[in-house]
């Protein structure tokens, strides 16, 4: 069979080395994608970098052969969001993996309508997206945080504020890690955009004439970020 399926694995990989499969990694190249022993597969990580590997009998595990990719620094992109619907988070954060986020943090503001974020469907989805669009790695999920508090205690790199009807421009040409917020179906209330405005770190942007929806809007700011930076 031709081709080859990369597969997220975060243990030490090493040319010469054999690596274990779980049995659901072996239920996935065995009866899903049919790999045979001695199928090529590649394993990565962000630690170690992208390598060829066959199948062992048995599909018990992996046998590396050679490096692909060495592993390579990412800049610091954060997505701060609001849970939306199941399917719309889903999308937020498969999307957000595939434009370079390396950081996920739900925040819980006033017109929320989801509060929670379930941890182990997250991880799936961005391991997988992560496979797919050929990154080193996954981006980190952080415990969700009310808007407030994440504010008030915030030392992550400079905070770009997607905020609806603000008249702000664009991200312009900027250097170094950066940080995306958007907010909730419905914008963020009136009391919450004086916070932002008001606040030393938060830069408000803006995402173009029309009103998008959030999960739109995570894509358009991820996407002006990446092209506006000058790194």
């Amino acid at each position: 069979m031709t081709g080859s399926i990369r597969l997220f694995l975060p243990v030490p990989l090493a040319v010469g080395g054999t690596v274990p499969l779980t049995a659901p990694q072996r239920h996935y190249l065995g009866t899903v994608m049919r790999r045979r022993p001695g199928d090529v597969v590649h394993p990565f990580n962000p630690t170690d970098g992208e390598f060829a590997a066959r199948l062992l009998p048995g599909g018990a595990g992996l046998e590396v052969e050679c490096r692909l990719l060495a592993p390579r620094p990412e800049l610091p992109l954060w997505l701060l969001f609001a849970p939306l619907k199941r399917d719309a988070t889903d999308l937020v954060i498969r999307q957000a993996t595939e434009l370079g986020a390396t950081d996920l943090v739900p925040v819980l503001t006033a017109r929320s309508n989801v509060r929670t974020l379930t941890r182990p469907r997250a991880e799936a989805i961005t391991i997988e997206a992560a496979e797919q669009c050929e990154r080193l790695g996954p981006p980190a999920i952080h415990p969700a945080q009310p808007l407030a508090a994440l504010l008030a205690g915030w030392s992550g790199p400079p905070l770009f504020a997607a905020l609806e009807r603000a008249a702000a421009p664009p991200p312009q040409g900027f250097s170094g890690p950066a940080a995306l917020l958007v907010g909730p179906e419905g914008g963020f209330a009136p009391e919450e955009l004086d916070v932002l405005r008001a606040h030393p770190l938060v830069t408000p942007i803006g995402l173009g004439r029309t009103i998008l929806r959030a999960e739109t809007a995570v894509v358009a700011g991820l996407a002006l970020l990446q092209a506006a930076r000058r790194d």
